[in-house]
């Protein structure tokens, strides 16, 4: 034991020779102390923050971070590497990701409702876009993510029936109505406009370039035109074999037609959801209990991979990080599941639905939240919680 009053060993002072201010280390220039940094794993990166503080700050870098993350559950970044959560450090997202991975989280109910409906909703930013009944209710996300004020901010209606499903794009919501109407809302400001669609409810509907796209029970899919003086105008219907569940436009709006995914499947095998990744890849889901993965680019008919919901339920929706995560909501027990596309089994399970069963009808999340729509109350996930 050393003498009290002796000199502290650079280890005691929390750092060592080789991190100190006057190690040959510090020479070097910050673009190679980052090249070299990028060679570290994220253990091996956390390790080395705690040895002072100007490791620990270049050891937090995002460009050292951006790399892992990329290969992380729900970090905010594409296949494309393209990043949809700038402005959050990249190290606390691959902090949350492995909360996403282990299913740790914290479960709460934010809206209830007295009778049972149908809900469908879009998250866009700081507000939560949520059907009920005729209407659609604009909540604020209070700065923690998990609850919302207590009375929404705006109101959209204009359906006579219950809204079956909408879209929000640029600053527009577009909605299908059981009463066979498509409205068109300007979100900032009093622009609305309804006009009749089809003979029976719009059960799908989606926006983009201008153009509106609806399928609905009466076995038919349309294109709408929202371009001056020709607002409400049928461009074009599709006759199908059975009613319309799901339907989507391409992110590259190229003018192609897809009207049949894949082949073989048997009678009632409908999809209930479809989601774009890129113009050329997307998810699908439905009725016979799998989730598909398809790339248009080398063939509508067969998908390239595929995954099956272990109970045995139809899966109702369904939604991806672009990368390598997707959510899928049950028919039965609401039952949310994750996924990792590069694994063939089921990562995580959530039941929801208590103490009566529900369909989750709709999810949407963020990289630190996931809600859910069932019959009668919205639930969310934080998987910020350690």
């Amino acid at each position: 034991m050393g003498r009290k009053g002796s000199p502290r060993s650079p280890q005691a002072e929390g750092g060592s020779r080789a991190a100190s201010p006057s190690s040959p280390l510090w020479a070097l220039p910050e673009e190679l102390l980052l090249l070299i940094c990028s060679y570290l794993d994220a253990q091996a990166l956390g390790r080395l923050a705690q040895v002072c503080r100007r490791l620990r700050f270049l050891s937090s870098r995002d460009v050292l971070w951006r790399r892992i993350a990329r290969g992380c559950l729900n970090s905010g970044f594409t296949q494309l590497g393209t990043d949809l959560a700038a402005g959050i450090p990249v190290k606390e997202r691959v902090k949350v990701s492995q909360n996403w991975r282990h299913g740790r989280c914290r479960r709460d109910t934010v809206l209830k409702w007295k009778c049972n409906l149908m809900p469908w909703m879009e998250l866009d930013g700081e507000y939560l876009y949520l059907s009920q009944a005729e209407n659609i209710q604009a909540y604020h996300l209070c700065a923690e993510g998990t609850s919302f004020q207590r009375h929404p901010q705006a109101i959209f209606s204009g359906h006579q029936e219950d809204v079956c499903r909408f879209v929000l794009v640029n600053s527009h919501i577009v909605s299908g109505g059981g009463d066979g109407s498509i409205v068109l809302h300007k979100i900032h400001g009093s622009y609305s406009v309804r006009f009749s669609a089809h003979e029976q409810e719009v059960n799908c509907v989606d926006f983009q370039g201008g153009l509106i796209v609806s399928g609905s029970r009466d076995r038919t899919a349309k294109v709408w035109s929202l371009s001056a003086g020709r607002v409400g105008q049928c461009l074009h219907t599709v006759q199908t074999e059975d009613r319309v569940w799901s339907i989507a436009i391409s992110p590259l709006l190229s003018g192609q037609l897809l009207t049949c995914l894949g082949t073989d499947f048997h009678r009632g095998a409908g999809v209930l959801d479809v989601f774009y990744e890129t113009p050329s890849l997307l998810l699908s889901c439905g009725y016979d209990t799998y989730i598909r993965y398809w790339d248009i680019r080398t063939s509508t008919r067969k998908c390239v991979q595929e995954w099956e919901e272990p109970h045995d339920s139809a899966l109702y929706c369904i939604r991806s990080d672009k990368n390598h995560m997707i959510a899928s909501g049950s028919s039965y027990y609401g039952v949310v599941r994750l996924w990792d596309k590069r694994q063939t089994r089921c990562l995580q399970s959530f039941h929801l639905s208590s103490p009566t069963s529900s369909p989750v009808y709709c999810l949407r999340f963020s990289t630190t939240h996931l809600y859910a729509a069932l019959a009668s109350a919205l639930h969310v996930l934080d998987f910020t919680a350690s």
